[in-house]
């Protein structure tokens, strides 16, 4: 709160300096029309501390957006950190205090495998967002069957997820189509789609993949839901760390806002690109990634 309520003093401060600035210039116009050189000067002079304040107001507005992301992202990931291990907690709590049947026992250590699975998922988002940020690291580059990658990470998210065969169909090519990078981090990128896909698809997710390639010999992976879609103006923003669409403002749907935001850094890194297609809200995304064939 410290820090927003720094940024609004200085931005109404930037505000007054520009309204006071404007009025002593016009007013100085006036009492020296005769003084060509120095009205030049007092307009350049003005147009200078114009533009000062302009830019000094658009950082600071850029900073108040991202400082209540950072503040979103923090709250998520405290949410999403301390809600497993909460639970975790109870779970062995009732398994020590209680003789429960042997049933009931197996019950709990699936649903204790489940959060410690989630927690270990958030833990492993963080760490991989920290990774992708260092550009000179290093890759693991071989040439990997993209469509074996696709369907193994299918197979991944659809027992994580405990989702039935139909949850996600995926069409793949008769042919292999393979592609040179590192393995895990292709497979990290393609799952946070899947798992952004089927999170934002509410209770029945029917979710479609498909591979082909394209004219200028690349490798185009689509990944279509039927969920919540997205707003024009979410489309490009949704990219970005810690950004949360909108309409998920009710917190319904969890998460850090780092998955799309390590998809693109991966993609990128392997020359590639990705982006998000949607008509509109309720209407379902599609995500859309493309990649050099080897």
């Amino acid at each position: 709160m410290r820090r927003r309520g720094t940024a609004i003093f200085f931005l109404i401060l930037g505000i007054s300096l520009s309204a006071l600035a404007i009025a002593l210039n016009i007013s100085w116009i006036f009492l020296n029309l005769r003084q060509v050189a120095l009205l030049i000067f007092g307009v350049l002079f003005f147009l200078l501390i114009i533009t000062g304040i302009i830019l000094n107001t658009v950082f600071l507005v850029r900073e108040i957006r991202r400082n209540e992301q950072h503040d979103a992202f923090l709250n998520s990931v405290t949410h999403e950190l301390k809600t497993p291990i909460a639970s975790i907690k109870l779970y062995l709590e009732t398994l020590k205090a209680r003789d429960l049947t042997r049933e009931k026992q197996l019950e709990f250590y699936d649903i204790m495998l489940d959060d410690n699975e989630r927690l270990l998922s958030t833990v492993e988002q963080i760490l991989q967002a920290s990774r992708t940020s260092e550009k000179q690291r290093a890759m693991n580059l071989a040439e990997i069957d993209i469509g074996d990658l696709l369907k193994e990470t299918i197979g991944i998210v659809r027992s994580r997820k405990h989702l039935d065969e139909g949850a996600i169909k995926f069409s793949k090519p008769a042919d292999p189509i393979r592609v040179v990078g590192d393995r895990s981090e292709l497979q990290t990128a393609f799952a946070n789609l899947l798992d952004n896909a089927v999170k934002y698809s509410g209770a029945d997710p029917r979710v479609s993949v498909r591979l082909k390639t394209s004219r200028g010999n690349k490798a185009e992976v689509y990944i279509r839901d039927h969920g919540i879609g997205m707003a024009r103006t979410d489309l490009k923003r949704v990219f970005k760390r810690f950004y949360r669409v909108p309409n998920n403002a009710t917190g319904t749907v969890k998460g850090t806002g780092l998955g799309l935001a390590i998809v693109r850094s991966v993609i990128a890194k392997h020359g590639g690109r990705v982006r998000a297609q949607s008509k509109g809200e309720g209407k379902g995304t599609t995500f859309f990634v493309q990649l050099p064939i080897s």
